[in-house]
């Protein structure tokens, strides 16, 4: 395999895997893309895209699979509801509408079948070509106000290689993610990434740096996950193929992580997607006071 070429330009694309099943939030994910599932009134993956086009990446490309129509039809034009709204002259709710569209250059391809997230990213690859590309799982939400992508946009440009978006846990939480073994850099946010493990089990930890559904990978990716054997519940782990990366620069430069202290929330989990839209909708201005005053009383009166 040869050394990964420097490549020029800023990144521009970015992979969104949304072939999941949604099988913890059934029976709502039975006829419906848990994708698809409103974070206060917007559904979860539209404040993915969103923040993939903040950090500049305007061409994006969806992995689905089937009972995914939803989504392309979110982003794409609505034509009847559109020529309501306006006749209602509701310029409102239709800027809403149309405002997904609008968004980005969207692409979509179905992954088949469910063989891990290693092979949704490997069905990425006519799209990308020879350039580093982002991936933004769709379970996790990054609050704009905290720019991890961009962050990590920026350390590839500089350094090469892949980049990998950590979190430090609690570690009775670690075997739930994959885990970084790292080294420190002159950046306080930034470390060297020396090996990677696939949920531990318990002893198996190298740290309690978590990896958290962002990267931004070097096109090397791709040919390491085509030799990457089925691992971990007998699917192609992208963490497998990363680990290989990090042992041996030669194959695609070397693997950096970005620690994130911001805000982000689990759409993934039942609790914390409750707990997400709760956050959001009491820093809404429309929503908020009402909100975070119901809020008040019901802990005080009824709990």
């Amino acid at each position: 395999m040869n050394q990964s070429l420097p490549r020029l330009g800023r990144i521009s694309k970015a992979v969104i895997p949304a072939a999941g099943l949604g099988t913890r939030f059934l029976p709502a994910t039975k006829a419906t893309p848990k994708e698809m599932l409103p974070v206060v009134d917007k559904p979860a993956i539209q404040y993915v895209v969103e923040e993939a086009v903040a950090a500049g990446l305007s061409d994006v490309l969806m992995i689905t699979g089937r009972n995914k129509r939803p989504l392309e039809d979110h982003f794409d034009r609505n034509y009847e509801l559109e020529e309501a709204l306006s006749r209602k002259g509701d310029a409102e709710r239709l800027s809403k509408v149309q405002e997904p569209s609008d968004l980005a250059t969207m692409h979509y391809v179905r992954q088949g079948a469910p063989r891990g997230l290693g092979h949704a990213v490997l069905c990425a690859a006519p799209h990308v070509g020879d350039q580093p590309f982002a991936v933004l799982l769709g379970d996790d939400l990054i609050d704009p106000r905290d720019p991890l992508l961009a962050r990590m946009v920026e350390v590839q440009e500089r350094e090469g290689g892949s980049v990998i978006a950590l979190m430090e846990v609690e570690p009775s939480q670690i075997h739930l993610y994959g885990c970084a073994a790292v080294e420190a850099t002159a950046e306080r946010d930034v470390v060297k990434v020396t090996d990677l493990v696939e949920k531990p089990g318990p002893g198996e930890a190298p740290s309690n740096y978590a990896i958290i559904g962002r990267y931004v990978l070097d096109p090397a990716v791709f040919e390491t996950l085509r030799e990457t054997e089925p691992g971990r519940g007998g699917e192609i782990q992208l963490t497998d193929a990363l680990q290989k990366l990090a042992s041996d620069e030669k194959i695609g430069g070397p693997v950096h992580g970005v620690v994130f202290e911001g805000r982000r929330y689990d759409t993934g989990d039942r609790g914390d997607y409750l707990r997400a839209i709760v956050r959001l909708a009491c820093e809404r201005e429309d929503l908020g006071p009402d909100f975070r005053a119901w809020l008040r009383r019901y802990v005080s009166e009824e709990m």
